[in-house]
């Protein structure tokens, strides 16, 4: 049914539909009776699916990355259609409008999206509200659900710390994991926090806050040399972070068959092949220490299983999801659970290996040219 109205959905401006159908979510969030009988259309509950990283138990792998629901408006209806888990955010501690419009951009031939949104969203304040009123009505969510905290744009680098640690403070109550994103390549300057100095002095503030009560995770791009990934790495344990997600939107326009000359992040298809080498690359060097989630280019089941092969614990979706529709979760978790029965397994689980072969460190002969 999505294919036929995705030609009339796709003459219209990306942004403009999108909050749109973020608001008929929300609507049907509130409403019990159809929120159950869109669960029981679109969710798959099997037992076989579920996953447990960083002490949080997941119903399935597959989650909804963050940028899609920033305000928090409509978290209760992707549980429903059948999520294992939903990222907020970005949310930054101060309310910002984000970037001009248009910031929104389609490639249909590609299958892909460019946004340059830069981190649009009502603040920590409005969106802890909202979270708290939806818990206090309708009781905790029954997935997890993650909080990205991103750095307001009229914040200086200097006083980031400050700045993410008011949004986390504020929000503590109401995420079962919370994510730096340092990433984001729309907020001028943000991603000189991946740099050593600024992330450890950001970690070390952020770390000294949680003390391990929660999960806190890091976000990183895939626009990075292995030698600033090593860097990192190195932070991500000395400071015992419980996880990574990898990656974020690329500035790399390699591989796109689409001319243009938007500036922004591109994520969707031609990113898969950079973010599945990233993970690979992660996971040989942390051999199983941390759990991984994956993002990019994730279209299909079998583009999950691969993941799950390369090292991913979870995976999420945001380009693939505009795409393929609504239906997107259960067809995914469906077939995860015809390659469980082609393979012989019992449960999805057992899928997550403890390493994969060994990569050539230090080379880097797959990598799309353009990327730093």
């Amino acid at each position: 049914m999505y294919e036929l109205f995705k030609p009339w959905l796709f003459r219209q401006d990306p942004e403009t539909i999108h909050e749109r159908v973020m608001h008929g979510l929300a609507w049907l969030g509130q409403r019990g009776p159809t929120l159950e009988l869109m669960r029981r259309l679109c969710a798959v509950q099997d037992e076989r699916l579920a996953v447990t990283a960083f002490g949080l138990r997941f119903p399935n792998p597959i989650g909804l990355a963050a940028g899609f629901d920033k305000n928090a408006v409509a978290v209760r209806a992707w549980a429903a259609l059948g999520f294992g888990h939903v990222e907020i955010g970005s949310v930054t501690a101060l309310p910002q409008p984000g970037n001009d419009k248009p910031r929104l951009f389609r490639l249909p031939q590609d299958q892909a999206l460019i946004n340059r949104m830069g981190f649009n969203n009502e603040g920590a304040e409005a969106i802890a509200a909202r979270l708290k009123h939806l818990q206090q009505t309708f009781g905790k969510l029954t997935v997890p659900i993650g909080i990205n905290l991103g750095k307001s744009k009229a914040t200086p680098l200097e006083e980031a710390p400050k700045d993410y640690l008011q949004s986390l403070s504020i929000l503590w109550p109401y995420g079962d994991y919370f994510v730096v994103n340092v990433s984001s390549p729309n907020t001028p300057g943000l991603r000189a926090l991946q740099d050593k100095d600024r992330l450890e002095e950001l970690l070390a503030a952020l770390v000294g806050f949680v003390q391990g009560r929660k999960p806190l995770l890091l976000k990183i791009a895939p626009d990075l040399t292995w030698a600033q990934i090593d860097q990192i790495l190195a932070l991500v344990e000395q400071y015992r972070l419980s996880g990574l997600i990898a990656t974020n939107t690329t500035t790399s326009r390699a591989g796109l068959t689409t001319p243009t000359d938007e500036a922004g992040g591109l994520s969707g298809k031609p990113l898969r092949a950079r973010s599945l080498e990233v993970l690979r690359y992660l996971h040989t060097r942390l051999q199983g220490r941390l759990p991984i989630i994956s993002v990019g280019g994730i279209f299909s089941a079998e583009d999950v299983w691969e993941r799950l092969a390369g090292g991913a614990t979870l995976v999420q979706v945001y380009t693939g999801l505009v795409y393929e529709g609504p239906f997107m979760a259960k067809k995914l978790c469906r077939g995860l659970l015809q390659r469980l029965e082609q393979e012989g397994m019992s449960r999805l689980q057992e899928r997550i290996p403890d390493s994969v072969d060994s990569l050539p460190l230090g080379k880097e002969s797959t990598r799309p040219k353009g990327v730093l």
